[in-house]
Protein backbone atom coordinates (compact mmCIF):
# COMPACT_ATOMS: atom_id res chain seq x y z
CA UNK A 1 0.00 0.00 0.00
CA UNK A 2 1.45 3.05 -1.49
CA UNK A 3 -0.84 5.70 -0.13
CA UNK A 4 -3.97 5.95 2.18
CA UNK A 5 -6.62 9.33 3.51
CA UNK A 6 -6.36 8.39 7.17
CA UNK A 7 -6.72 5.45 9.54
CA UNK A 8 -9.99 4.71 7.93
CA UNK A 9 -8.93 4.06 4.61
CA UNK A 10 -6.01 2.38 5.88
CA UNK A 11 -7.97 -0.08 7.32
CA UNK A 12 -10.05 -0.54 4.39
CA UNK A 13 -6.86 -1.30 2.44
CA UNK A 14 -5.53 -3.30 4.55
CA UNK A 15 -8.94 -5.78 4.91
CA UNK A 16 -8.17 -5.63 1.22
CA UNK A 17 -4.83 -6.63 0.62
CA UNK A 18 -5.13 -10.27 2.99
CA UNK A 19 -7.23 -11.09 -0.26
CA UNK A 20 -4.29 -9.52 -2.71
CA UNK A 21 -0.78 -10.86 -2.98
CA UNK A 22 2.24 -8.67 -3.03
CA UNK A 23 4.62 -10.68 -6.05
CA UNK A 24 1.38 -9.91 -8.16
CA UNK A 25 1.71 -6.03 -7.59
CA UNK A 26 4.80 -5.18 -9.69
CA UNK A 27 4.42 -1.23 -10.80
CA UNK A 28 6.78 1.63 -10.92
CA UNK A 29 7.74 4.58 -8.36
CA UNK A 30 8.61 7.11 -10.53
CA UNK A 31 12.14 6.40 -10.48
CA UNK A 32 14.28 6.23 -13.90
CA UNK A 33 16.51 3.54 -14.89
CA UNK A 34 20.18 4.71 -16.26
CA UNK A 35 22.81 3.50 -17.18
CA UNK A 36 25.30 5.96 -18.04
CA UNK A 37 25.38 6.01 -21.92
CA UNK A 38 23.30 7.14 -24.35
CA UNK A 39 21.39 4.40 -26.73
CA UNK A 40 22.29 6.55 -29.92
CA UNK A 41 25.68 6.53 -28.74
CA UNK A 42 25.42 3.16 -28.27
CA UNK A 43 23.96 2.54 -31.38
CA UNK A 44 26.99 5.51 -33.44
CA UNK A 45 29.48 2.70 -31.42
CA UNK A 46 28.24 -0.28 -32.69
CA UNK A 47 28.08 0.76 -36.29
CA UNK A 48 30.87 1.86 -36.88
CA UNK A 49 32.14 -1.32 -35.63
CA UNK A 50 29.82 -3.11 -37.75
CA UNK A 51 31.33 -1.58 -40.88
CA UNK A 52 34.82 -2.23 -40.31
CA UNK A 53 33.79 -6.30 -39.82
CA UNK A 54 31.66 -6.74 -42.80
CA UNK A 55 33.85 -4.45 -44.53
CA UNK A 56 37.28 -6.88 -43.60
CA UNK A 57 35.10 -10.15 -43.94
CA UNK A 58 34.66 -10.16 -47.32
CA UNK A 59 38.50 -9.46 -48.04
CA UNK A 60 39.48 -12.23 -46.09
CA UNK A 61 36.93 -15.01 -47.07
CA UNK A 62 38.77 -14.28 -50.33
CA UNK A 63 42.33 -14.80 -49.12
CA UNK A 64 41.35 -17.59 -47.15
CA UNK A 65 40.24 -19.60 -49.92
CA UNK A 66 43.49 -18.10 -51.68
CA UNK A 67 45.46 -19.37 -49.10
CA UNK A 68 43.61 -22.89 -48.56
CA UNK A 69 44.01 -21.82 -44.32
CA UNK A 70 41.13 -23.22 -42.45
CA UNK A 71 42.08 -21.36 -39.77
CA UNK A 72 41.01 -18.00 -42.39
CA UNK A 73 37.76 -19.42 -42.93
CA UNK A 74 37.37 -19.74 -39.33
CA UNK A 75 38.24 -16.06 -38.51
CA UNK A 76 35.65 -15.28 -41.57
CA UNK A 77 33.10 -17.55 -40.33
CA UNK A 78 33.67 -15.30 -36.87
CA UNK A 79 33.18 -12.33 -38.28
CA UNK A 80 29.80 -12.88 -39.61
CA UNK A 81 28.65 -14.21 -36.31
CA UNK A 82 30.23 -11.13 -35.11
CA UNK A 83 28.41 -9.42 -37.96
CA UNK A 84 25.16 -10.70 -37.28
CA UNK A 85 25.43 -10.33 -33.02
CA UNK A 86 26.19 -6.50 -33.75
CA UNK A 87 22.74 -6.49 -36.03
CA UNK A 88 20.93 -8.50 -33.25
CA UNK A 89 22.20 -6.20 -30.74
CA UNK A 90 21.01 -3.05 -32.77
CA UNK A 91 17.68 -4.56 -33.71
CA UNK A 92 17.41 -5.39 -30.11
CA UNK A 93 17.75 -1.86 -28.88
CA UNK A 94 15.32 -0.22 -31.30
CA UNK A 95 12.86 -2.23 -29.82
CA UNK A 96 13.52 -1.95 -25.98
CA UNK A 97 13.55 1.21 -26.59
CA UNK A 98 9.89 1.06 -27.19
CA UNK A 99 7.28 1.91 -24.29
CA UNK A 100 5.45 -0.33 -22.17
CA UNK A 101 1.65 -0.61 -23.94
CA UNK A 102 -0.98 -3.22 -23.67
CA UNK A 103 -0.41 -6.51 -22.56
CA UNK A 104 3.71 -5.95 -22.88
CA UNK A 105 3.67 -4.43 -19.20
CA UNK A 106 7.69 -4.13 -19.31
CA UNK A 107 7.69 -3.09 -22.74
CA UNK A 108 10.08 -5.32 -25.27
CA UNK A 109 12.98 -4.58 -22.82
CA UNK A 110 13.86 -8.65 -23.45
CA UNK A 111 14.25 -8.40 -26.76
CA UNK A 112 17.86 -7.54 -25.42
CA UNK A 113 17.88 -10.43 -23.48
CA UNK A 114 17.22 -12.85 -26.50
CA UNK A 115 19.54 -10.99 -28.44
CA UNK A 116 22.52 -12.24 -26.14
CA UNK A 117 20.89 -15.42 -26.20
CA UNK A 118 21.15 -15.76 -30.11
CA UNK A 119 24.67 -14.60 -30.21
CA UNK A 120 25.39 -16.95 -27.31
CA UNK A 121 24.21 -20.10 -29.41
CA UNK A 122 25.43 -18.57 -32.61
CA UNK A 123 28.99 -18.94 -30.99
CA UNK A 124 28.41 -22.45 -29.63
CA UNK A 125 26.59 -24.08 -33.32
CA UNK A 126 29.79 -22.06 -35.21
CA UNK A 127 32.16 -23.58 -32.70
CA UNK A 128 30.84 -27.65 -33.26
CA UNK A 129 31.49 -27.24 -37.15
CA UNK A 130 34.70 -25.82 -36.78
CA UNK A 131 35.98 -28.38 -34.36
CA UNK A 132 34.66 -31.17 -36.64
CA UNK A 133 36.58 -29.34 -39.64
CA UNK A 134 39.62 -28.71 -37.78
CA UNK A 135 40.03 -32.05 -36.63
CA UNK A 136 39.02 -33.58 -39.92
CA UNK A 137 42.63 -31.45 -41.14
CA UNK A 138 44.60 -32.85 -38.29
CA UNK A 139 44.21 -36.39 -39.48
CA UNK A 140 44.93 -35.23 -43.28
CA UNK A 141 45.97 -31.80 -43.87
CA UNK A 142 45.47 -29.76 -46.86
CA UNK A 143 48.76 -27.38 -48.11
CA UNK A 144 48.81 -24.27 -46.54
CA UNK A 145 50.08 -20.62 -47.53
CA UNK A 146 51.80 -19.59 -44.46
CA UNK A 147 52.87 -16.32 -45.65
CA UNK A 148 49.56 -15.14 -47.03
CA UNK A 149 47.80 -16.76 -43.63
CA UNK A 150 50.59 -14.54 -41.80
CA UNK A 151 50.10 -11.10 -42.85
CA UNK A 152 45.93 -11.11 -43.34
CA UNK A 153 45.95 -12.72 -39.54
CA UNK A 154 47.70 -9.22 -38.43
CA UNK A 155 45.73 -6.79 -40.41
CA UNK A 156 43.03 -8.86 -38.51
CA UNK A 157 44.27 -7.83 -35.89
CA UNK A 158 44.45 -4.21 -36.36
CA UNK A 159 40.78 -4.29 -37.62
CA UNK A 160 39.80 -6.08 -34.61
CA UNK A 161 41.12 -3.97 -32.28
CA UNK A 162 39.62 -0.83 -33.62
CA UNK A 163 36.13 -2.98 -33.58
CA UNK A 164 37.03 -4.19 -30.15
CA UNK A 165 37.86 -0.20 -29.32
CA UNK A 166 34.50 1.02 -30.76
CA UNK A 167 32.55 -1.58 -29.06
CA UNK A 168 34.37 -0.69 -25.41
CA UNK A 169 32.69 3.06 -25.91
CA UNK A 170 29.21 1.48 -26.06
CA UNK A 171 27.10 0.26 -22.98
CA UNK A 172 28.38 -3.00 -21.83
CA UNK A 173 26.37 -3.42 -18.42
CA UNK A 174 23.92 -4.07 -21.43
CA UNK A 175 24.13 -7.59 -21.55
CA UNK A 176 23.03 -7.37 -25.36
CA UNK A 177 26.03 -5.41 -25.85
CA UNK A 178 28.15 -7.49 -23.98
CA UNK A 179 27.31 -10.45 -26.01
CA UNK A 180 28.66 -8.50 -29.08
CA UNK A 181 31.70 -7.54 -27.42
CA UNK A 182 32.24 -10.87 -26.50
CA UNK A 183 32.01 -11.69 -30.27
CA UNK A 184 34.68 -9.30 -31.17
CA UNK A 185 37.41 -10.03 -28.50
CA UNK A 186 37.19 -14.25 -29.32
CA UNK A 187 37.75 -13.12 -32.84
CA UNK A 188 40.39 -10.71 -31.79
CA UNK A 189 42.06 -13.90 -30.01
CA UNK A 190 41.27 -16.22 -32.74
CA UNK A 191 43.56 -14.03 -35.60
CA UNK A 192 46.58 -13.85 -32.69
CA UNK A 193 46.46 -17.60 -33.01
CA UNK A 194 46.13 -17.64 -36.21
CA UNK A 195 48.85 -15.47 -36.95
CA UNK A 196 51.25 -17.75 -34.88
CA UNK A 197 50.02 -20.60 -36.94
CA UNK A 198 50.80 -18.93 -39.63
CA UNK A 199 54.33 -17.82 -38.82
CA UNK A 200 54.79 -21.62 -37.86
CA UNK A 201 53.39 -22.46 -41.55
CA UNK A 202 55.35 -20.10 -42.96
CA UNK A 203 58.84 -20.66 -41.19
CA UNK A 204 58.69 -24.69 -40.42
CA UNK A 205 56.08 -26.04 -43.00
CA UNK A 206 53.85 -27.42 -40.18
CA UNK A 207 50.71 -27.21 -41.94
CA UNK A 208 48.89 -28.79 -39.04
CA UNK A 209 49.41 -25.41 -37.41
CA UNK A 210 46.56 -24.10 -39.22
CA UNK A 211 44.31 -26.43 -37.43
CA UNK A 212 45.58 -26.23 -34.01
CA UNK A 213 44.82 -22.39 -34.00
CA UNK A 214 41.31 -23.31 -35.12
CA UNK A 215 40.70 -25.57 -32.14
CA UNK A 216 41.92 -22.56 -29.86
CA UNK A 217 39.63 -20.66 -31.45
CA UNK A 218 36.86 -23.34 -30.80
CA UNK A 219 37.77 -23.35 -27.08
CA UNK A 220 37.73 -19.84 -26.71
CA UNK A 221 34.21 -19.43 -28.73
CA UNK A 222 33.09 -22.07 -26.35
CA UNK A 223 33.91 -20.23 -23.56
CA UNK A 224 32.05 -17.59 -24.32
CA UNK A 225 29.19 -18.80 -25.95
CA UNK A 226 28.42 -20.79 -22.48
CA UNK A 227 28.41 -17.42 -20.67
CA UNK A 228 26.50 -15.66 -22.44
CA UNK A 229 24.15 -18.45 -22.64
CA UNK A 230 24.19 -18.82 -18.90
CA UNK A 231 23.81 -15.00 -18.21
CA UNK A 232 20.90 -14.78 -20.23
CA UNK A 233 19.12 -17.82 -18.94
CA UNK A 234 19.02 -16.46 -15.44
CA UNK A 235 17.33 -13.32 -16.11
CA UNK A 236 14.36 -15.49 -18.78
CA UNK A 237 14.46 -17.77 -15.57
CA UNK A 238 14.28 -15.00 -12.93
CA UNK A 239 17.10 -15.44 -10.76
CA UNK A 240 17.98 -13.04 -8.79
CA UNK A 241 21.30 -11.06 -10.28
CA UNK A 242 24.29 -12.27 -9.64
CA UNK A 243 26.05 -10.53 -6.64
CA UNK A 244 21.99 -10.07 -5.09
CA UNK A 245 21.23 -12.72 -1.67
CA UNK A 246 17.27 -12.59 -1.67
CA UNK A 247 17.65 -14.12 1.56
CA UNK A 248 20.18 -11.33 3.15
CA UNK A 249 17.95 -8.50 1.46
CA UNK A 250 15.00 -10.34 3.40
CA UNK A 251 17.05 -10.40 6.86
CA UNK A 252 18.16 -7.13 6.31
CA UNK A 253 14.53 -5.56 5.51
CA UNK A 254 13.33 -7.62 8.85
CA UNK A 255 15.57 -6.06 10.99
CA UNK A 256 13.84 -2.52 10.79
CA UNK A 257 11.45 -1.48 13.81
CA UNK A 258 8.04 -2.96 13.62
CA UNK A 259 8.65 -5.44 11.37
CA UNK A 260 7.36 -8.88 12.41
CA UNK A 261 7.97 -10.79 9.23
CA UNK A 262 9.20 -10.28 5.62
CA UNK A 263 8.04 -13.12 2.94
CA UNK A 264 6.97 -13.85 -0.86
CA UNK A 265 10.45 -11.74 -1.21
CA UNK A 266 11.35 -11.70 -5.31
CA UNK A 267 14.32 -10.00 -6.95
CA UNK A 268 14.64 -10.75 -10.34
CA UNK A 269 15.84 -8.57 -13.52
CA UNK A 270 13.90 -7.58 -16.29
CA UNK A 271 16.26 -6.80 -18.31
CA UNK A 272 20.83 -6.77 -17.74
CA UNK A 273 20.96 -4.45 -15.28
CA UNK A 274 17.15 -3.42 -14.32
CA UNK A 275 16.81 -4.66 -10.64
CA UNK A 276 13.20 -5.19 -9.35
CA UNK A 277 11.71 -6.19 -6.10
CA UNK A 278 8.66 -7.31 -4.52
CA UNK A 279 7.66 -8.55 -0.98
CA UNK A 280 4.47 -9.01 1.43
CA UNK A 281 5.67 -7.13 5.53
CA UNK A 282 4.19 -7.69 7.74
CA UNK A 283 4.08 -5.02 10.49
CA UNK A 284 3.08 -4.78 14.11
CA UNK A 285 0.00 -3.90 15.67
CA UNK A 286 -0.39 -0.77 15.49
CA UNK A 287 2.46 0.37 13.65
CA UNK A 288 3.04 2.92 10.34
CA UNK A 289 2.29 0.94 7.53
CA UNK A 290 3.46 4.03 5.07
CA UNK A 291 6.34 4.76 7.22
CA UNK A 292 8.01 1.39 7.45
CA UNK A 293 7.54 0.80 3.65
CA UNK A 294 9.46 4.27 2.98
CA UNK A 295 12.07 3.42 5.57
CA UNK A 296 12.41 -0.46 3.57
CA UNK A 297 12.28 1.28 -0.03
CA UNK A 298 15.38 4.07 1.44
CA UNK A 299 17.22 0.87 2.56
CA UNK A 300 16.78 -1.05 -0.87
CA UNK A 301 18.03 1.78 -3.17
CA UNK A 302 21.18 2.93 -0.79
CA UNK A 303 22.66 -0.69 0.38
CA UNK A 304 21.37 -2.73 -2.41
CA UNK A 305 20.78 -0.35 -5.03
CA UNK A 306 17.19 -1.43 -5.82
CA UNK A 307 15.34 1.69 -7.13
CA UNK A 308 12.25 -0.66 -8.24
CA UNK A 309 10.78 -1.85 -5.37
CA UNK A 310 6.84 -2.94 -4.64
CA UNK A 311 5.99 -3.64 -1.01
CA UNK A 312 3.32 -4.95 -0.11
CA UNK A 313 2.56 -3.75 3.76
CA UNK A 314 -0.25 -5.19 6.21
CA UNK A 315 -0.79 -5.19 10.05
CA UNK A 316 -0.54 -8.39 11.47
CA UNK A 317 -4.29 -9.76 12.97
CA UNK A 318 -4.55 -8.40 16.15
CA UNK A 319 -4.23 -10.31 18.13
CA UNK A 320 -4.14 -14.17 17.01
CA UNK A 321 -6.06 -16.29 19.00
CA UNK A 322 -3.51 -19.55 18.38
CA UNK A 323 -0.60 -19.12 16.16
CA UNK A 324 -0.75 -20.03 12.89
CA UNK A 325 1.88 -22.68 12.63
CA UNK A 326 0.50 -24.35 16.10
CA UNK A 327 -3.32 -24.48 14.56
CA UNK A 328 -1.86 -26.45 11.31
CA UNK A 329 -3.81 -23.04 9.69
CA UNK A 330 -2.24 -21.03 6.81
CA UNK A 331 -1.14 -17.56 6.93
CA UNK A 332 -4.14 -15.23 6.84
CA UNK A 333 -1.93 -13.23 4.86
CA UNK A 334 -0.70 -15.47 2.08
CA UNK A 335 -2.20 -19.06 1.33
CA UNK A 336 0.30 -19.83 -1.06
CA UNK A 337 3.71 -17.96 0.19
CA UNK A 338 6.74 -19.12 -1.04
CA UNK A 339 10.48 -18.66 -0.15
CA UNK A 340 11.91 -18.37 3.11
CA UNK A 341 10.21 -16.53 6.22
CA UNK A 342 11.79 -13.91 7.47
CA UNK A 343 10.78 -13.05 11.17
CA UNK A 344 11.59 -9.27 12.39
CA UNK A 345 11.98 -8.58 16.11
CA UNK A 346 9.16 -6.70 16.47
CA UNK A 347 6.17 -8.68 18.75
CA UNK A 348 3.56 -10.25 17.04
CA UNK A 349 0.61 -9.78 19.58
CA UNK A 350 1.92 -5.56 20.09
CA UNK A 351 -1.03 -3.78 20.60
Amino acid sequence: MNDGRGNTAEKQVHAHHDHDHGHDHRHGHGHAHSHGVAPDADRRWLSIALGLIVAYMAVEVVIGLAAGSLALLSDAAHMLSDAASIVLALVAMRLAARPARGTYTFGLKRAEILSALANGLTLLLVSVWLAYEAVSRLVSPPEVDGALMFYTALSGVVVNIVAAWCMSKANRSSLNVEGAFQHIITDLYAFIATAVAGAVVMFTGFARADSVATLIVVALMLRSGVSLVRAAGRIFLEAAPAGADPDAIGARLATHEGVVEVHDLHVWEITSGDVVLSAHVIVEVGGDCHGVRRALQTTLREEYGITHATLQVDHTPVPPAVAPAAAGQADPHCEDAHGTVHHGSARVDAV
